[in-house]
């Protein structure tokens, strides 16, 4: 009798198993594997964590933001991720309230620092408030023009010439209808870098 009952739940258990197995192998591992090589093939860089090097030394993502606190660069926005902000392992915005007497401290804060840096002008909204990720590589044309007289003054360059910087490193809305203008912030102090090179060396 048990040997019977054994034999019957064998058989009913067997389709589960085997489909178990079918999906686990089709989508734990073809999948996967698939997608991977479909992406290597043709998106490489982007597959990779679009990486930027300089002289063969990984310096940064376009993906993710860093933090530029000297006066020489342009800042990005700031970031609630990690204690000291932009920590790719604790992705998250502030999770503040709008009434939050902390979250005002801090945007008063932002602005009050803003302020000092860059007199006159006006405050862009997303370099004293976070992002959802705090993770943002970018900010918006306006916040990096804002930031052009700093910069310039910093560095010792010409405010027309840091201001053409931004204009070339304004990404536009993917097919002019998704998203917003925006700037990368390392691919914008990138240039910067490069600009002051070639002054300092006559060219």
């Amino acid at each position: 009798m048990s040997s019977v009952i054994n034999r019957e739940l064998v058989a009913a258990v067997r389709p589960s198993l085997m489909m178990t197995g079918l999906f686990a192998g089709l989508l734990g591992l073809a999948y996967p594997a698939a997608i991977t090589a479909v992406a290597q093939a043709a998106f490489p860089w982007a597959a990779n964590g679009s990486l930027i090097t300089d002289h063969g030394q990984v310096i940064g993502s376009d993906l993710i933001g860093q933090a530029f606190t000297s006066a020489r660069y342009f800042h990005g926005r700031p970031s609630a991720a990690g204690s000291n902000g932009y920590d790719a392992s604790a992705s998250a915005g502030s999770n503040l309230a709008p009434f939050s007497q902390t979250l005002h401290d801090r945007v008063a804060g932002a602005v009050k620092d803003f302020a000092a840096s860059s007199p006159g002008s006006p405050v862009p909204p997303d370099l004293v408030t976070t992002s959802a990720s705090g993770l943002d590589p970018h900010i918006s044309p306006e916040a990096a023009f804002s930031q052009v007289n700093r910069v310039a003054a910093a560095r010792s360059l010409a405010p027309e010439k840091v201001h053409e910087l931004v204009e070339a490193q304004v990404e536009q809305p993917l097919l002019g209808l998704l998203g917003e203008p925006r700037v990368n912030v390392l691919a914008l102090n990138r240039a910067l870098d490069e600009a002051t090179s070639a002054r300092a060396q006559g060219h």
